[in-house]
């Protein structure tokens, strides 16, 4: 039974996670796909690439808001059911992966750090706030996206094992974090030569939508 319910819970989470706001936004907004311009990743950082800050907010708030879902939702009720905490894990790692390769959009999705930082506040609030911090910082300094998502990604596990120790939490988190630096390897390239857009920075061919 608990098997199946975690089964169940996984594939959930995964289906959920799959909703691309940043595409779902920039079409209800009449913006351009941010899957063609920019980074060609479907994130807030490249939705704000547009100057629409509305859409770029909307679409960090709808990726946050289906990881903390899916976390809260199991961490919540899954115990009626048997999911224990190694089941929690398995849906944050299902969530944040369903954001990675959705399957209502090729299996072409984003980086995922949005719904990466929605998982973490689920599991954990203060773990929340120190990974917060810590890209605020990094960004705020360098004005680099990529670099502080990294970065937080990173120091996610590491805060959490040296807070709460070597647990379920932390397994979901050093996958999340090496998948985000994974999907951030052009990015770490562009950093390397110089090459990596600025926060905010505009891209023109995303200002008008592509049909």
């Amino acid at each position: 039974m608990e098997f199946i319910a975690s089964a169940v819970a996984v594939v959930l989470a995964y289906l959920l996670g799959s909703l691309s706001f940043a595409v779902v936004v920039s079409r209800a907004m009449g913006l351009a796909d941010p899957r063609t311009y920019g980074s060609k990743n479907p994130g807030a950082t490249n939705v704000l690439r547009t100057g629409n800050k509305a859409a770029a907010i909307l679409t960090l708030l709808g990726d946050a808001a289906k990881g903390w879902l899916a976390v809260w939702l199991a961490a919540r009720f899954g115990p009626r059911f048997g999911i224990g905490e190694l089941g929690v894990a398995a849906v944050a790692v299902a969530v944040f992966v369903g954001h990675l390769y959705p399957v209502y959009f090729g299996f072409k999705g984003g980086k995922g750090v949005a719904t990466a930082a929605g998982v973490v506040l689920a599991l954990n609030p203060w773990l929340a706030l120190a990974t917060a911090l810590t890209w605020v910082l990094i960004a705020g300094f360098f004005r680099y996206s990529s670099l502080a998502s990294i970065t937080a990604a990173v120091f996610a596990a590491f805060y959490s094992a040296f807070g709460w120790g070597f647990d379920e939490r932390f397994l979901a988190l050093v996958v999340i974090g090496g998948l985000i630096v994974y999907r951030h390897r052009v990015n770490i390239s562009n950093l390397l030569a110089g090459k990596e857009r600025r926060v905010g920075q505009k891209v023109p061919d995303a200002l008008h939508p592509r049909h």
